[in-house]
């Protein structure tokens, strides 16, 4: 029986790619850097997962070094950026997810957030989406800044399991891209997928249940999400 649902962030719970991609681009313009992200690079940089690690391989690859120092600097400028405008209220969670998670409270289901991104950018998009309160609704909180490797690795479910206390067969987990949902299955943890804007061309193969969008979550489908979903 699913206990638990494990929320990824950034195009799961809302479509906030497109605020991220506008905030790096402000970021390189403040510092006088003459690069531009669009939405084709974006949409392939978004293969590396953790925005630091984006920098550094958007780089690397142009045969630039990728100083430490400097992408940190970068990123939290960037960061800064994005929190202002996603606390100003601009980025709605997706249709569909308040209602799944308003009736997953109700049912008694553990809620919990498994992402990549930081958690400054966490606070200022569930802060803004849900209140002041919002850690009364996800009191597990697993960031990308909080273990060693990011997804497609398991880490951060890893982390998330062991905050609830349960088995990863206990749990199911919500992703909008490929790199989510092989994190989340390297953790044992079977997938509900929901296509985003960005992941729209994504492989999902490998997800229990595969969704356009997040209209069509509902508590129905954790029968359909069981061990033998994992086996391939």
């Amino acid at each position: 029986m699913i206990e638990a649902v494990i929320f990824d962030l950034d195009g799961t719970l809302a479509e906030t790619e497109e605020i991220h991609r506008g905030a790096f681009n402000r970021a390189f313009a403040d510092l006088g850097l003459e690069w531009r992200w669009d939405v084709p690079l974006y949409r392939e940089l978004l293969k590396v997962t953790g925005g630091k690690e984006r920098i550094a391989h958007f780089i690397t690859t142009n045969g630039g070094d990728a100083d430490p120092a400097f992408i940190a600097e970068l990123h939290k400028a960037k960061t800064a950026i994005y929190t202002g405008l996603v606390a100003s209220g601009g980025v709605p969670l997706r249709p569909g997810i308040k209602a799944f998670i308003d009736a997953a409270r109700a049912r008694g289901l553990a809620l919990a957030i498994a992402t990549t991104t930081s958690a400054p950018n966490i606070e200022a998009l569930l802060g803004s989406a849900l209140g002041p309160d919002w850690r009364e609704v996800f009191p597990v909180v697993g960031a990308g800044d909080m273990v060693a490797r990011k997804k497609p690795a398991p880490d951060v479910y890893d982390l998330v399991l062991r905050e609830l206390g349960l088995a990863p067969e206990r749990c199911v987990a919500v992703e909008d891209s490929r790199n989510g949902v092989l994190a989340a299955r390297a953790a044992g943890v079977p997938v509900i997928a929901v296509r985003s804007t960005y992941s729209s061309g994504d492989d999902l193969s490998g997800a229990a249940v595969e969704l356009p969008d997040c209209e069509g979550l509902s508590l129905n489908l954790l029968t359909q999400v069981t061990p033998l979903s994992l086996r391939s």
